[in-house]
């Protein structure tokens, strides 16, 4: 699944975004690019249930791909 983040994404923000992230699936494979404000998660929930971890973080997302 693939999330777009709303806000710029500097390079401190990445281990936030991967352990938020992870409190939702502890073995989900993160991926954030940086250049196109996007988080793409590999996990077998459902998008919305990262949507509150994003939330948590501050982060305005939406849904790319599910």
């Amino acid at each position: 699944m693939k999330f777009s983040v709303k806000q710029e994404i500097h390079s401190e923000d990445i281990a936030a975004l991967e352990h938020a992230m992870r409190t939702v699936d502890a073995d989900a494979q993160v991926q954030v690019d940086i250049g196109a404000k996007t988080v793409s998660v590999d996990s077998w929930l459902m998008p919305e249930e990262f949507i509150v971890a994003f939330a948590d973080e501050d982060y305005d997302v939406k849904i790319l791909e599910a």
